[in-house]
């Protein structure tokens, strides 16, 4: 186990260096083809590493089915709408939506079927894969330790890994309700739910724009 967690750590302290040196990606990325082309490949890479790591102990990811989805959903949904507003509150005064750069500033129906494609990555492969590293793996490899201590160390984890120093409050926010939620209902879906909603929702922000 002890492997695993520092085989996590090392990679996890990879990509987050590789963010932050690489920074925020062009504004109207999302009307390019080739951003969802290299993030599919990103994640896939991602989930195979991740695989690697757990080696066999697939019960290490969480793939499972929540204690109770009426309970589970119950638990989601205000957690939710709370977390969305204290990141909305936060982001006003620390700008990590607009550090992230990453919605554009209008929408361009030209490039509707690459902005298609970029959704289904972020809304979609992103969550999973990213619930699956940090709630999944690392919470479980990180939960020995004690339950609060796992939800905050994933919380800062997760915030870290994506490079953005002005949104880190956001993100590690984020991530720490979703490790709690990860910690309630014994599964990574709920959390794959939430996330892929808040990502959908940064997304179709840009038809409001």
């Amino acid at each position: 186990m002890t492997r695993r967690l520092v085989a996590w750590i090392l990679f996890v302290g990879l990509v987050s260096t590789i963010a932050f040196v690489s920074g925020s990606p062009p504004r109207n990325a999302l009307y390019d083809y080739s951003t969802a082309v290299g993030g599919a490949v990103i994640y896939t890479f991602f989930l195979l590493v991740t695989l690697a790591i757990a080696r066999g102990r697939f019960d290490l990811l969480s793939l499972r089915r929540p204690h109770s989805w009426p309970r589970a959903l119950g638990i989601a949904l205000p957690l939710f709408i709370g977390v969305y507003a204290a990141i909305f509150a936060l982001d006003r005064v620390l700008h990590g939506a607009r550090e992230q750069g990453l919605v554009p500033a209008h929408w361009d129906s030209r490039h509707a079927g690459a902005y298609a494609a970029n959704f289904a990555v972020i809304a979609v492969a992103a969550p999973i894969v990213e619930e699956t590293l940090f709630r999944g793996l690392g919470y479980s490899l990180f939960e020995r330790f004690g339950r609060w201590q796992a939800i905050v160390a994933i919380g800062l984890a997760f915030g870290i890994y994506h490079g953005l120093p002005q949104a880190l409050p956001e993100l590690a926010l984020f991530g720490c309700a979703l490790a709690w939620l990860r910690s309630k209902t014994g599964s990574v879906f709920p959390g794959m739910l939430a996330h892929a909603a808040l990502n959908a929702i940064a997304m179709t922000s840009v038809f409001f724009a």
